[in-house]
C-alpha cells in the first residue's frame, strides 16, 4: 500500500484584466470553455476541473454562447466543473467589508442556479487576506477555505491544514498552498520531471504535513488550457511511483476526505499578510490612488446611499431598482478583482477600471436624482407647498447637528425654515451668481430667443437640525428674508479653533491644541516626498536617497463665521523631477500642497482637505501626523467589522534576507476607514476617504498615510524590498506612464485626537464623517446640479407626508453595515455589527415593520426575533424586515 495519497487539482486560475483587458480575457474564455467541454463530456475520466471559484466566467461565457446553458449546467451539477462561490476573486483588504459580502451573494447564487457552488472559499492569488473571512464563508455554508497567500511557516506548526478563525469566533477549516497554485501545472510521468521537480516538491509538502499523508497538489495556471493528457499521465504516474498514489480530484473532495480522515489542532486568527513564502505587495494600497479614490466614492453611493434610499422609497411605493443595482455591483466586482483594484495593470486596462467606475458613480446618481425628485414632490403635493427641500438621513439613528446642502434662490437673500415656521441656523458657505441663459418660445412666427433671468447658487451649512432615523425630513426655503444666518468672512489672524481644538501657525509651522487633553501638538503636520524606484505592484526606495520632508508654511488664509472656521495653509516641496535627477542629486521642480483644514461647530474631529497638481516622476507623497506617543508598540487600523492591533516594528523584518523571504515584512498596512495609535490614555486617529495604506513610525511617533506614489513600470526586477524577478509579467517590460500621475489629486480625511480609547467612539466618527445624508431641493432654476432634473418622469406616488422614519435603534451601541432588499425576495436586509470585545444587545424600534428574523449573509435560512436582537463581540447580525403592506 502506498504511503501517501496525491490529490491533483487540475484548474485555471482567471484573471479578468492585467496586462491584457477584459475583451482578451473573454476572447479567450469562450475558446477555453468551449474546449474544457468537449474534453469533460468525452472523457469521464477526468474527473474534475476548477475553473478558479469565479461565476462571472459564467455570465461571460453565455453572452457568447447562450445556447451552451445546458452542457454547462450539467457539468455543474454533475461537480465536474467548479465554480463559484466568488463572482470575482476580489482583493480583499481594498474593498469594503459589503463589497466582499456581495461578491459572495453573487457568486453563490449564479453557481448555484447552474447547478453547485464549490464548498470552498478559494483564495488562490488575492494579496493578503481579510480577518472575516471565515467569518463570511461561514455564513455563505462555506466549510473550507483552501488559500496561498499571508501566512508565515512558523504559523503552520507543521501542518498545512488548520482552523483559520476570524475575530468574532467563526471559523472554517482551511489549507495553505504552499507551493501556489501551479506546482502541478506541467504535470508530467517522465522521469527526469519526477526525480527534479514532482518528487521534491511532494517530499516538501509531505514534511509539512504532519498530520495527514493526504497531499494538495495544486495543477494549473494563468489563463491555462484543460491539460488533456492529465488522466493518463496520473495513471503513469501511479505505474512509476511507488510510494505515492496519485488521483484527478478537486479542492472539496481533497478538503473533505483529508478533514473526515485525519484531526489538526492548529489554529491562525486574523488578518493574513505575511511576505515570507509569497509576496503580498504591501505597497500596492497606494499604487494608482486615483482608482482607489473613485472606487471609495463608488462604494459609497451604492452602500450608503443608493440601497437605504432605494429601500426607504421602496415601503412608501417606489419600485426598487434592482437590475440597476444588479448592473452595478457587477460592473464593481470586476473592478474588486485582485489585479484591478491594484492597479498594477496596463494603462489601457486601467484606464477601462476608471470608465467602469465613472459609469458606476453616473448609474447611481442617476437612480438617486429619480428617487429623491420623485419623494420630495410627492411630498410637495402633499403640503401644497413648491419651495421646499428634502435632506434622507440613511442611518438606523436620528441625527442631530449640522448639514451641508446646496440650494438654488432667484434672490441673493434667503432663509430656511422647518415647517413650523422656525428659522434654521445657518452659514453660507459659497454664493454663485449663474446666469439664467436663453429660453426657446416657439410662437406662430417662430422660435425666439428670450432671456431667462440669473440666479443664485448657496453651498449652505444648516445647524442644529434633526432628523429621523432611516428617514428623511422637509424644509422650507423662504426668499428675500433674512434670519439666523451668518456668511464665511475672511479673517486677519492665523489660526482657527471650535470647542474641541485650535488649529494655529506659530514660526512657519502647524501646531494642535486639544483642548480636552490640556496639551499642544506641535510640528502637528509634515510633508515626506521619497523617491520611488519601484514598479506598479510595490514601492522601492531607492539607495542613497534620503526623504526630503517638509513642515514650513509658505502661506496661511482664513475664513470664518459663526458655526465653521477654516484654514488653507501652502506647503511647498523643493525636489527632483525624475529618478534619474534623484540619483544625481539635483532639485529642479516645486511640488505644492495646499491643504485645508475645516473646524465645525460641535464636532471632535478635523475635517482635512490636500490638493496636490503633480508633475513629478517616480515618487511617493505621504502626509506625516504627529501623534505625540512616544515610541509607539502598536498602532491600529479597522478590517471589516472590528480594530486590528498592528506591531509598529515587524520582528521578521531583522531576518527577512536571511530567511529569503519573498518581500520584505515592512510594517506597513492597509485600512478600510480608520487606522490611529493610542497609549490608554490618549488617542489619535483618522478616517480616510481611499487613503488605503498607512504606517505608525515608531521613532518619531507619527502616523504617515500615503497620499499617492507615481511609478511608470508595471514590472521591474530586484527592488531593495522585494528581490528576484519583477512581479506580473517579467519578459517584457511594460510601460505605464499613466501610473505616473501626472494629475491634481484630492485627498480627504478627518483627523480625531482625545482622551482614552473608545472602539465605539471611533465608529461612530466614521459614521459622522461619511454623512450618510443627501437632499434634494424642489426647484426650477437649475436642472445640471441633479442630471436628470432636465427631462421628465413619471410620478408612480401622488402624496407623500413632510416627515417619515422607517426604523430606529437610536438606543443601541451598534453600527450600520447596509440596508437593502433581500436578494429573492421583497423583504428587506438590515445589517448591524458589534466593534467592541463585548457583547451587544438592541431593539428595533418600527410601526411600519410587521416582522422580524434573523438570517445569515445568504439570506437563506432564518429565526424569527421576538424581542432584543444579540451581536457578539466584534460580531455582527443580518436581519430580515418585513414591511406591511400600505405603508
Amino acid at each position: 500500500m502506498k504511503q501517501k495519497k496525491v490529490y491533483v487539482v487540475p484548474h485555471s486560475h482567471w484573471d479578468r484584466e492585467w496586462y491584457f483587458t477584459i475583451e482578451d480575457s473573454n476572447l479567450l474564455l469562450v475558446e477555453n470553455m468551449d474546449r474544457l467541454m468537449d474534453v469533460m463530456e468525452n472523457d469521464q475520466d477526468y474527473t474534475g476541473y476548477v475553473f478558479d471559484a469565479q461565476s462571472s466566467i459564467i455570465d461571460e461565457y453565455l453572452k457568447i454562447r447562450p445556447e451552451e446553458k445546458g452542457r454547462l449546467a450539467k457539468l455543474i451539477s454533475e461537480k465536474r466543473i467548479f465554480v463559484g462561490p466568488w463572482y470575482t476573486q476580489a482583493d480583499s483588504l481594498l474593498v469594503n467589508k459589503e463589497s466582499l459580502i456581495r461578491n459572495l451573494l453573487y457568486g453563490t447564487r449564479i453557481a448555484e442556479k447552474m447547478g453547485h457552488s464549490m464548498n470552498v472559499g478559494y483564495l488562490p492569488d488575492i494579496f493578503g487576506q481579510n480577518t472575516y473571512l471565515p467569518s463570511m464563508f461561514k455564513e455563505f455554508d462555506i466549510d473550507y477555505s483552501v488559500l496561498q497567500r499571508g501566512i508565515y511557516t512558523d504559523q503552520l506548526n507543521g501542518d498545512l491544514n488548520f482552523t483559520w478563525k476570524s475575530p468574532d469566533g467563526e471559523s472554517v477549516k482551511a489549507n495553505n498552498i504552499y507551493f501556489g497554485y501551479g506546482p502541478g501545472k506541467f504535470l508530467s510521468a517522465d522521469l527526469e520531471y519526477m526525480e527534479e521537480r514532482l518528487l521534491p516538491i511532494l517530499e516538501k509538502i509531505a514534511d509539512m504535513n504532519a498530520n495527514t499523508n493526504h497531499l494538495l497538489l495544486p495543477a494549473g495556471g494563468d489563463q491555462v488550457l484543460i491539460r488533456e493528457q492529465f488522466p493518463e499521465t496520473v495513471k503513469a504516474l501511479n505505474e512509476k511511483d511507488e510510494k505515492h498514489e496519485y488521483v484527478l480530484s478537486d479542492y472539496e473532495t481533497f478538503m473533505k476526505d483529508t478533514w473526515e480522515k485525519d484531526s489538526f489542532e492548529n489554529v491562525i486568527e486574523g488578518e493574513l499578510i505575511a511576505t515570507q513564502k509569497s509576496r503580498i505587495h504591501n505597497t500596492i494600497r497606494s499604487q494608482r490612488y486615483d482608482i482607489k479614490k473613485l472606487n471609495d466614492i463608488a462604494e459609497e453611493k451604492v452602500i450608503n446611499e443608493l440601497e437605504p434610499l432605494a429601500s426607504i422609497a421602496s415601503t412608501l411605493g417606489f419600485k426598487y431598482p434592482q437590475a440597476w443595482l444588479d448592473e452595478m455591483w457587477k460592473m464593481l466586482f470586476d473592478v474588486h478583482a485582485h489585479d484591478s483594484i491594484g492597479g498594477c495593470n496596463s494603462d489601457d486596462t486601467n484606464q477601462e477600471i476608471v470608465n467602469r467606475l465613472t459609469k458606476v458613480i453616473r448609474i447611481a446618481d442617476g437612480c438617486m436624482n429619480l428617487l429623491k425628485k420623485q419623494v420630495t414632490e410627492a411630498v410637495s403635493r402633499k403640503l401644497g407647498k413648491d419651495s421646499i427641500f428634502t435632506i434622507f438621513h440613511l442611518l438606523p439613528k436620528a441625527f442631530n447637528g449640522s448639514q451641508k446642502v446646496v440650494l438654488f434662490t432667484r434672490e441673493k437673500e434667503f432663509s430656511v425654515h422647518d415647517l413650523d415656521g422656525n428659522a434654521i441656523e445657518m452659514d453660507v458657505l459659497n454664493q454663485e451668481n449663474i446666469s439664467g441663459g436663453k429660453t426657446i418660445v416657439v410662437t406662430a412666427e417662430g422660435e425666439k430667443e428670450v432671456d431667462a433671468p440669473g440666479y443664485f447658487r448657496h453651498e449652505v451649512l444648516l445647524h442644529n437640525i434633526e432628523l429621523p432615523a432611516m428617514g428623511y425630513e422637509t424644509f422650507e426655503v423662504v426668499e428675500g428674508k433674512i434670519s439666523s444666518s451668518d456668511t464665511l468672512q475672511k479673517l486677519n489672524k492665523r489660526l482657527i479653533e471650535n470647542e474641541y481644538f485650535c488649529i494655529f501657525e506659530e514660526k512657519d509651522v502647524l501646531n494642535l491644541e486639544v483642548k480636552s487633553a490640556g496639551k499642544t501638538i506641535t510640528d502637528f503636520i509634515r510633508f515626506e516626498n521619497a523617491a520611488d524606484a519601484g514598479d506598479s505592484y510595490d514601492f522601492s526606495p531607492l539607495e542613497g536617497d534620503a526623504p526630503l520632508i517638509v513642515k514650513k508654511v509658505q502661506s496661511v488664509c482664513v475664513h470664518a463665521s459663526s458655526g465653521i472656521e477654516i484654514m488653507e495653509v501652502k506647503h511647498v516641496l523643493e525636489v527632483p523631477a525624475v529618478l534619474e535627477e534623484r540619483k544625481a542629486g539635483t532639485i529642479s521642480k516645486e511640488l505644492v500642497i495646499t491643504t485645508r483644514f475645516e473646524l465645525q461647530k460641535g464636532e471632535d474631529f478635523i475635517r482635512v482637505t490636500h490638493v496636490i497638481d503633480n508633475d513629478i516622476k517616480d515618487h511617493r507623497v505621504r502626509v506625516l501626523l504627529q501623534t505625540s506617543i512616544e515610541a509607539p508598540e502598536h498602532s491600529f487600523g479597522d478590517q471589516g467589522f472590528s480594530l486590528i492591533q498592528r506591531p509598529t516594528v515587524n520582528p521578521y523584518m531583522e531576518n527577512w534576507k536571511e530567511e529569503k523571504f519573498a518581500e520584505a515584512p515592512v510594517p506597513i498596512y492597509p485600512l478600510e476607514n480608520i487606522a490611529g495609535a493610542t497609549n490608554g490614555e490618549l488617542t489619535m486617529a483618522v478616517v480616510t476617504k481611499g487613503i488605503k495604506e498607512y504606517q505608525l513610525i515608531k521613532e518619531t511617533g507619527e502616523l504617515a498615510l500615503t497620499l499617492f506614489r507615481s511609478v511608470g513600470l508595471l514590472g521591474r526586477d530586484n527592488l531593495a524590498w522585494r528581490p528576484g524577478r519583477a512581479s506580473g509579467i517579467n519578459n517584457k517590460v511594460v510601460y505605464t506612464p499613466d501610473a505616473q500621475m501626472q494629475d491634481k489629486m484630492t485627498f480627504e480625511y478627518a483627523v480625531h485626537v482625545g482622551m482614552g480609547h473608545d472602539v465605539k467612539q471611533l465608529f461612530k466618527l466614521v459614521d459622522q464623517y461619511r454623512g450618510h445624508n443627501v437632499s434634494y431641493q424642489k426647484q426650477s432654476l437649475n436642472t445640471f446640479e441633479e442630471r436628470l432634473d432636465r427631462f421628465e418622469i413619471p410620478y408612480p406616488v401622488d402624496a407623500l407626508p413632510a416627515r417619515f422614519s422607517l426604523l430606529d435603534i437610536s438606543d443601541a451601541d451598534v453600527f450600520y453595515s447596509s440596508m437593502k432588499k433581500a436578494h429573492d425576495d421583497h423583504s428587506l436586509i438590515l445589517r448591524l455589527f458589534n466593534p467592541a470585545s463585548k457583547v451587544q444587545s438592541f431593539k428595533l424600534s418600527s410601526e411600519l415593520i410587521h416582522s422580524v428574523s434573523q438570517t445569515k449573509l445568504n439570506e437563506k435560512s432564518v429565526t424569527d426575533v421576538k424581542d432584543e436582537v444579540t451581536i457578539r463581540a466584534k460580531g455582527y447580525v443580518t436581519l430580515k424586515l418585513l414591511v406591511k403592506e400600505n405603508v
